[in-house]
């Protein structure tokens, strides 16, 4: 656990069967509800509501999966009475189809096939970026990239919601994923995320060399990390 690990996820691979995406990202999104994960991106939302009042704001997802994030905030958006757009983007289509299928009852939620490290800030701008359990998936230097481009393509900041790399979090993760989960893929990627995560101190090192008026930077349970990513203005 003292490095980050660069082992493939099963879930990267684009070849990946449909059905078993699908339950592995079902999966996913229980072990997000029971853990409370869906906590963490709408309290870190909540920081840019409050301190940028406006009358209606878009939200990008980079790395949204099936969706679920997105109906997690159009459903939050809804009972505050806080007027969103809300737009999905991955490169897996399969996982765009997913999200499609999905959110047919949420009309203020589109979703495109893209490359998030090729989006072009001279075509795409929106208020605030997220990014959940999708960082660890990229390389330090990756990170670097993406995390400046998403404060170019954001007017008001990121949220950033992704893991803790800690043998106690392997280690609980491997118990609850034993009892709660039945895809394979989902408990062999879990516990890879775990390893491709980061410690509290990398988070700070990656926030010095970026652009930003001011940022959060806290743990939540289980085993979160929100980073909060202010744009300069």
């Amino acid at each position: 656990m003292k490095e980050r690990s660069l082992l493939p996820e099963l879930m990267d691979d684009p070849s990946l069967d449909a059905v078993a995406l699908q339950q592995a990202l079902n999966e996913v999104t229980l072990v997000n509800r029971i853990l409370g994960g869906n906590k963490v991106t709408t309290r870190g939302l909540d920081y840019f509501f409050k301190k940028f009042p406006k009358e209606h704001y878009s939200i990008a997802d980079m790395g949204c999966g099936d969706g679920a994030t997105l109906r997690t905030v159009a459903g939050y958006c809804r009972k505050k009475g806080i007027s969103v757009s809300l737009l999905g983007y991955d490169f897996n289509p399969k996982s765009i189809a997913l999200a499609r299928e999905k959110s047919t009852d949420y009309p203020e939620i589109q979703f495109e096939v893209q490359d998030i490290l090729k989006l072009d800030a001279d075509r795409f701008s929106c208020d605030i970026i997220l990014s959940v359990l999708t960082m660890h998936h990229f390389t330090n230097a990756e990170i670097d990239r993406f995390l400046n481009q998403f404060l170019q393509l954001s007017r008001l900041g990121v949220v950033i919601n992704d893991l803790q790399r800690s043998q106690i979090a392997y280690v609980l993760f491997k118990a609850f994923s034993r009892v709660f989960m039945r895809s394979h893929i989902a408990r062999y990627d879990g516990l890879i995320s775990i390893k491709r995560a980061f410690t509290k101190k990398e988070l700070v090192t990656f926030t010095k060399k970026l652009p930003v008026t001011h940022y959060q930077l806290s743990w939540r349970w289980a085993f979160r990390y929100l980073w909060i990513l202010e744009k300069q203005h």
